[in-house]
């Protein structure tokens, strides 16, 4: 890391900041303002707002220093904070508005009076142990075994069923719900017993109603295969037995109508009927010419938004059938599908989202069931859930935004916090397969030399078009070429064609894998997203069914978006007609001016452009007004505009004649019709005609050789033809996806034809049904699946399938989001099945497709987040999360090194400091890479809207050469990197729940009970834990002992002391060595630490000591005292209060409904000086004596008393 220090010769760092001898800079929390404050201060009020604070110092990024000693430059060193100095003087509070004692500049910054302190007087141990607190604890294990904690109804299940830890630690309500179908179940054994404790607690819920007066709902969040589905098919049966005969059943595809009848048999309900709603007519479904009076209606999110063609309505339809009083169930499965209720901003809400909201408002009595995995893959998504009580009417939210906002101000922090609030109020269970036996690997694919070759050309291509596309644009408008609508396609096309790039590229190592789990006796499902029809249909349209080979996906794309948008002048008309009156055509498709295609492409309806304010005004009272239109282009705007001929008295619009007048007219002007045909006027006229005829052959020409260079480029096949014919064709590979029609090749070999995927003896809604069929049956052993075609389809090795091969998933197209790699990753790993299976997780090595990574780590995290209580919850890609707060900032970092250049963080890959020149080159070269992408405008600044955009970032960076955007990709993730690591080292990253570690942990008095959900009985409840974090002599020289026993153990294991001494006392620890040449650390007081040290900073800061015995006295010494005393020593100015380097600590957890008690929490944390404290952080505890586990909000020693007098009145809780 040493390299990293220096900023090189040739760069021009910002000024450093002035000297601050006398104190250091502080900012008002509450106006922001900047003032100088003296060390000595213990707090000051603002002189601009009033505002009273206690100091803490202003930090400064970090700067890289120079290369040489020839251009070195002081760094100034950051300062303490408070209780980092160990000798510190009387308190002393300053007054910012007295002028005796502080001089207040022009600027607000004070000049101050008292010397800083000393080094001597920092404690640089204290400020370590510090930030080692603030991070937290260390990452417990994420999942445990599950089991129902208050029921023992039903067989155990028949695979291994995890919770996440965290919500493990939180108990349901008791559950006080009798089943009338409990005898049945239990004779049959149809439901496992973690199924049965859904049914109870959902139909539990189902009895009560939420302030609002609407019926409470129930979400199921149980991972993909757990049987959601056999789970409804016993909700639907309980309810039946109450006489609640009507039920509906939505879901994601028709054909999952099968599934719901033979969940149903499965249960014993084999009487209730299901009908499928896309069968049946528009009329009343309880009519006679219908006939449904009960049973189950199926029907998909498409139905439900569906309409007939005279008006009528499925919603309608289904409100009509139930009726206004219908108490039974309405069952979102798959609800993720109504997720985009609340989009962001700019875009409309979906039809399906708002639908699912309506039926749910008109139906206020429903049984109310959301169901699906990923049903809330971030809070956005949560929009629909209506029925759950999160916000509204008697909770701590106004509304879903107000909710929105605070969940997304907290962070992940308060998205865990979500799911166990839901879990604590009974209306909320989420269980998972165990990943036990799964194997997840990340395969990364370097592209070969012909598809490096490819995509070199490629990428040479698209900035060249963009060069022409800009250069004809200037020619037609006189806006900026930038601005144009026509970006927006291209763009969208760009990130698709190489995107497509990309997928190409991973075909030959799919191949691979595939031969070689055959080899292996396995299996293979191959996952992508699309499918590439419609670029095949649009080919297929051109040339017929008959084709000389497959269709090129990136190709056609290309050619479809410069044939249909490549800016083109309109074409002038010949000379002939009414002299100067233009004879105006409706243009064709094919002539669609540039304007017009502008407009299409942001498919916005545009004001006429000759609309004027006269047409605002009141019409005249004179008849003769509505005649007066243009005898050009037969409109009637303008009139103020219109021009009068003297002779023939017609009147024109002067933008109308050819050529169209500008300026001033003479009273008596004449039009050409009326004006004597002279050779003048005429080659005037031809000449006007004739340029323009010249410009638009010339852009034509132009688009007729870009077309060419399009048809002449060497681009890949359809991904999915070309897998599908390496591996042996149809007759091999069981296609699932929603593609009617596919190429095959003839017989011959010597050409292709589309056909329809369907057989005569088969209907297109079977053909997926026969396919999959044909794969369980070991008939064909690889299937491809898209997302279109295999939801809820499973293709486990079921143990009651013939094909019981392992499988190996392959994704070679990750989806746009987390809730459907999720869906898709379910499709292999199931109950029931005889082995887990393996996953491919496929990516090229160009740092551009990270951004198709990076949608999904970051949707993960926060999926795993919000719907299991734990962010680390699932398959992890979190190494590819690049859109978090952190990669923003390193984004603009990056930005100001290239562009604005100023001192980069660190050194770019390739070069070198010693080297300023490769440095230089760097930049050079990055800018302009940058600019051929659209990234940096004018050659000389970014766009606001992009300096903190990473995923535009990203997707830009595909149509680079791939050397320049791997090293680009790479600057950007090593500035990030060291964000991150500065974040933690300074107890700033947020690291999710962690565990709260120490040698004994026990209760210290009674839980508090401070808050009740008179709803659902479940109560906030305050514990105080007491912590012994200390590390004896005996432990530390045992552990001394077994690492010196390895052979290979350095010299460097030993006790050491600090090199230096605070208030008369040195500190100790014993160091061993950790992973990649870092130190573990173990302190006598807070025992191991969470951070390695690298051995460049031990050795600055410690020193080894030979000495045993001197070691064990001075060990001993610091155990004993840090009992009763922090780091800080006795003076310290928080007291009591502060913990830090303290043995024997006290914490404090608020555990339960922490939703309710929001605001008051969020707003006493925001008043906190230490940053740390600002933050909400979710710890998990558990005591070394009885085991009992509590998960909660971490609340500061200084808070509680403040906290507790904010909520309800506090009363013991009596265990």
């Amino acid at each position: 890391m040493d390299q990293y220090q220096v900023v090189p010769s040739y760069c021009s760092p910002p000024p450093p900041p002035e000297p601050l001898p006398d104190g250091y800079q502080i900012g008002c929390k509450k106006c922001d303002k900047v003032f100088l404050v003296s060390r000595s201060v213990s707090e000051f009020v603002c002189s601009a707002c009033g505002f009273t604070q206690k100091p803490e110092p202003r930090s400064h990024s970090p700067l890289l220093e120079k290369a040489n000693e020839a251009s070195s430059a002081n760094v100034q060193m950051s300062m303490p904070s408070l209780h980092e100095i160990s000798k510190p003087p009387p308190p002393q509070r300053v007054d910012l508005n007295v002028p005796n004692e502080v001089n207040v500049g022009s600027s607000g910054d004070a000049k101050l009076l008292k010397p800083p302190p000393s080094p001597e007087e920092v404690n640089e141990v204290a400020i370590e142990v510090e930030r080692e607190e603030d991070s937290g604890g260390v990452a417990g294990e994420t999942f445990t075994d599950y089991r129902p904690p208050k029921l023992s109804i039903g067989p155990p299940h028949p695979d291994p069923v995890v919770e996440t830890a965290s919500l493990s630690a939180v108990q349901p309500p008791e559950p006080t719900y009798d089943l009338r179908i409990r005898d049945g179940l239990e004779r049959s054994k149809a439901l496992s017993c973690l199924q049965i404790e859904t049914l109870v607690y959902a139909s539990q819920k189902h009895l009560q109603h939420l302030p609002n007066s609407t019926r409470a709902g129930f979400f199921i969040g149980d991972g993909a295969g757990v049987g959601k589905g056999r789970t409804i098919a016993g909700l639907i049966l309980e309810n039946w037995q109450h006489g609640r005969r009507k039920a509906l059943w939505i879901s994601v595809g028709s054909d999952l109508k099968f599934d719901a009848r033979r969940d149903l048999d499965d249960v014993g309900a084999i009487f209730i009927k299901v009908h499928a709603l896309n069968k049946l007519s528009y009329s009343k479904l309880d009519s006679k010419a219908v006939g449904v009076r009960e049973g189950v209606v199926f029907l998909t999110y498409c139905s439900l938004i569906a309409s007939s063609a005279n008006g009528r309505s499925r919603l309608k339809q289904l409100v009509q059938w139930c009726g206004k009083d219908y108490d039974g169930l309405i069952v979102f499965d798959e609800c993720h599908k109504a997720k985009n209720l609340v989009p962001e901003s700019g875009v409309k809400p979906t039809r399906t989202g708002e639908a699912v909201f309506e039926i749910q408002a008109l139906l206020p009595e429903a049984r109310v069931v959301y169901c699906s995995a990923t049903g809330a893959s971030e809070p956005r998504n949560m929009g629909y859930m209506i029925r759950l009580g999160l916000w509204g009417t008697g909770t701590s939210f106004l509304d879903f935004r107000a909710f929105l906002g605070s969940l997304e101000k907290g962070g992940v922090g308060a998205l865990e916090l979500v799911a166990m609030d839901l879990k604590a109020r009974g209306m909320y269970l989420c269980r998972t397969l165990s990943y036990k036996g799964a194997e997840f690997d990340v395969v990364e694919v370097p592209l070969e030399d012909k598809m490096m070759d490819m995509y070199r050309r490629a990428a040479e291509f698209w900035a060249y078009l963009r060069e022409e596309l800009l250069s004809e644009i200037a020619l037609l408008t006189t806006e900026k070429p930038e601005s144009s609508p026509i970006w927006r396609l291209y763009w969208g096309n760009h990130q698709r064609f190489f995107k497509h790039m990309c997928m190409s590229a991973k075909v030959p190592t799919v191949v691979k894998i595939c031969h070689q789990a055959l080899r292996e006796d396995k299996c293979v499902v191959i996952g992508l997203q699309s499918t590439g029809e419609a670029r095949t249909e649009e080919a297929v349209a051109k040339c017929g069914i008959e084709l000389v080979d497959f269709i090129s996906g990136p190709r056609e794309l290309l050619l479809k978006f410069v044939e249909e948008n490549y800016p083109l002048p309109e074409k002038p008309e010949s000379l002939s007609g009414e002299g100067g009156v233009k004879d105006r055509k409706r243009p064709s498709t094919a002539d669609i001016s540039f304007k017009g295609r502008a407009r299409k492409a942001v498919k916005y309806q545009e004001e006429s452009d000759t609309e004027s304010e006269t047409d605002s005004e009141p019409e005249s009272a004179e008849s003769d007004d509505e005649f007066q239109i243009c005898q050009i282009c037969k409109s009637e705007t303008e009139r103020k505009k219109l021009l009068q001929c003297s002779c023939c008295k017609q009147l024109m619009h002067p933008a109308c004649l050819v050529p169209p007048l500008n300026g001033s007219l003479f009273a008596d002007w004449s039009c050409l019709s009326c004006i004597e045909k002279t050779e003048e006027s005429l080659q005037q006229r031809r000449g006007y005609l004739a340029q323009k005829l010249e410009r638009y052959d010339k852009a034509t020409e132009r688009k007729s050789q870009i077309l060419e260079v399009i048809r002449s480029l060497v681009l890949p096949l359809n991904p999915l033809d070309d897998i599908i014919v390496q591996l042996g064709g149809p007759d091999k590979v069981a296609e699932i996806t929603g593609r009617h029609h596919r190429l095959i090749r003839e017989s011959n070999g010597n050409a292709v034809r589309y056909e329809p995927r369907n057989t005569k003896d088969v209907t297109m809604e079977m053909v997926n049904i026969i396919e999959k069929q044909s794969f369980m049956d070991g008939k064909k052993l690889i299937a491809i699946i898209s997302e279109a075609g295999s939801a809820g389809v499973s293709l486990q090795a079921d143990r009651r399938a013939i094909n019981q091969r392992r499988r190996v998933h392959v994704t070679i197209e990750l989806p746009w989001s987390a809730d459907r790699a999720i869906q898709q990753f379910g499709r292999t790993h199931r109950s029931n099945q005889a082995s887990a299976p393996e996953y491919r997780l496929l990516f090229s090595n160009l740092g551009g497709e990270r951004r198709f990574a990076a949608i999904i780590a970051k949707r993960l995290e926060s999926l795993g987040a919000l719907t299991q209580g734990d962010r680390r919850a699932g398959p992890s890609l979190r190494a590819y999360n690049y859109e978090s707060p952190y990669g923003k900032r390193a984004l603009a970092e990056f930005y100001d090194g290239i562009v604005n250049k100023k001192s980069l963080l660190v050194v770019p890959p390739g070069c070198s400091l010693e080297q300023p020149n490769t440095i230089e080159d760097f930049i050079v070269n990055g800018k302009t890479a940058l600019v051929s992408v659209g990234l940096v405008k004018d050659d000389t600044y970014v766009d606001v809207k992009n300096m903190h955009n990473v995923g535009r970032f990203l997707n830009r960076l595909l149509g680079l050469q791939p050397e320049i955007q791997n090293l680009l990709f790479d600057l950007f993730v090593s500035i990030l990197d060291l964000l991150v690591q500065n974040a933690q080292l300074e107890g700033q990253f947020d690291s999710g729940i962690v565990d709260l570690k120490a040698n004994t942990i026990k209760l210290s008095g009674p839980p508090k009970n401070v808050h009740i959900d008179h709803l659902s009985g479940a109560s906030t409840v305050l514990f105080t834990f007491t912590l012994d974090r200390g590390f004896t002599w005996e432990a530390a020289s045992t552990l001394l002992d077994e690492k010196r026993k390895n052979v290979t153990a350095s010299s460097r294991t030993a006790f050491y002391e600090s090199r230096r001494e605070w208030q008369g006392r040195r500190h100790y620890l014993l160091a061993f060595e950790g992973s990649s040449g870092m130190y573990r650390i173990v302190r006598p007081a807070t025992g191991e630490a969470v951070r390695e040290m690298p051995f460049s900073e031990l050795e600055e800061k410690y020193r080894k000591l030979s000495c045993l015995e001197k070691a064990r006295t001075c060990w001993v010494n610091e155990y004993c005292i840090s009992s009763k005393q922090c780091m800080h020593g006795p003076n310290c100015k928080l007291g009591d209060f502060c913990t830090t380097g303290r043995r024997l600590q006290e914490v404090n957890v608020l555990s339960g409904l922490i939703l309710p008690v929001w605001g008051t929490i969020e707003k006493t944390l925001s008043e906190q000086v230490r940053k740390s404290h600002r933050r909400l952080r979710i710890v998990r505890v558990e005591t070394t004596a009885d085991c009992q586990r509590i998960v909660g909000l971490l609340i500061p020693n200084s808070v509680v008393n403040s906290i507790l007098k904010d909520l309800v009145q506090v009363k013991d809780f009596d265990d």
